[in-house]
């Protein structure tokens, strides 16, 4: 090993989802929508000129639709280069205790890698047998609580009942609540941001919005929380938006009729798959987002997995304890979801 490598940060790399080159595929395996932005942002022009001038530190435009959208200040709003980033921001300046923060065995793999990266201590309360949060878990000291709701990969949502009863144990830690999936079925924990001040909700443009390839996200809680982040994000990188993904992302936020259609499309297109191949024999855990999490009686996930793929269709297969023989199913279009569907019939 040569000397410098001695002072070297070693980490395990979070793993993405496969994004195959091969054309003529049907993707389900990274929780993408399978429809297009808005129209509103389709049409929207943006004037590439001005690329070569900063955009606005402050993404004024787009933290103020937001702020808008939801009922918020702007001073209750923070955006980020999806919400890997914002998530990230987070963790970096809430998660400075010698204590443990909690969060799932089971849940969205990037949560353990920034710990790792930061330095942060942490323990995952298993999941119980039905691949439930047991609330009890969370009410031990600790450094922080992270919550995915609904849950991914299992795509279980959590009623706010529940989520207040974590956060009301846990007030002297901050409680971030991930909701990347919340507006395929799931309840929102933005009610409780006012009553709570150490609650921070997370949201992403990349799912029901259709706009991955932007990179949104953002975050909401407490005029606090909010500056507490800012100041992290000013003292690390304080061009993180584009100038595109400002103007497209407020643009999104004006065509509310388009983004509910949407989200609709998808959810009926869940419901109507989960019916079908459970009469192929899969159990299929119950889904508050825009996949769904599958297992075959008889049949491996992994062999349904590169079966699939053989046939260039990608679903997402996770070789971990627990959950090795599931698989995580995006929703695509109806068409799409009839391609797989007589692929399994095949395969069963």
């Amino acid at each position: 090993m040569s000397a410098w490598e001695a002072n070297v940060r070693r980490v395990e790399p979070y793993v993405p989802g496969e994004q195959p080159k091969e054309k003529n595929i049907i993707k389900l395996n990274t929780n993408e929508n399978p429809y297009p932005p808005s129209p509103r942002v389709l049409a929207k022009a943006v004037e590439l000129e001005k690329l070569r001038l900063y955009p606005d530190d402050k993404a004024t435009l787009l933290v103020d639709e937001i702020a808008g959208y939801h009922g918020l200040k702007n001073s209750q709003v923070f955006v980020g280069v999806g919400s890997d980033d914002v998530l990230a921001m987070a963790f970096m300046t809430f998660f400075n205790s010698s204590k443990n923060i909690l969060f799932p065995d089971i849940t969205y793999s990037f949560y353990d890698v920034w710990a790792e990266l930061l330095g942060i201590p942490y323990e995952r309360p298993e999941l119980d047998e039905t691949f439930n949060i047991k609330a009890e878990d969370y009410y031990k000291e600790n450094g922080g609580v992270v919550i995915a709701n609904p849950n991914a990969p299992t795509g279980i949502a959590r009623p706010l009942s529940f989520i207040e009863d974590i956060v009301k144990h846990n007030q002297d830690v901050v409680v971030i609540v991930d909701e990347a999936y919340v507006d395929f079925g799931g309840e929102s924990s933005l009610p409780l941001i006012d009553t709570y001040d150490n609650l921070l909700v997370v949201r992403t443009f990349s799912k029901s919005r259709s706009m991955a390839g932007l990179r949104i996200g953002y975050a909401m809680g407490s005029e606090k929380l909010i500056k507490y982040m800012s100041d992290v994000k000013f003292s690390y990188n304080s061009y993180t938006m584009n100038m595109p993904s400002i103007i497209l992302g407020a643009e999104s936020l004006k065509d509310d009729e388009y983004f509910k259609e949407t989200v609709a499309k998808v959810v009926a297109t869940r419901e109507w798959f989960k019916q079908e191949i459970e009469g192929l024999g899969f159990k299929v855990l119950p889904s508050s987002t825009n996949f769904l999490f599958i297992t075959h009686e008889k049949i491996s996930a992994k062999e349904i997995f590169e079966k699939a793929r053989e046939e260039k269709i990608f679903v997402r297969y996770f070789n971990k304890p627990r959950i090795d023989n599931y698989l995580r199913v995006t929703i695509g279009t109806d068409d799409e979801m009839k391609a797989f569907l007589e692929l399994l019939k095949k395969i069963v």
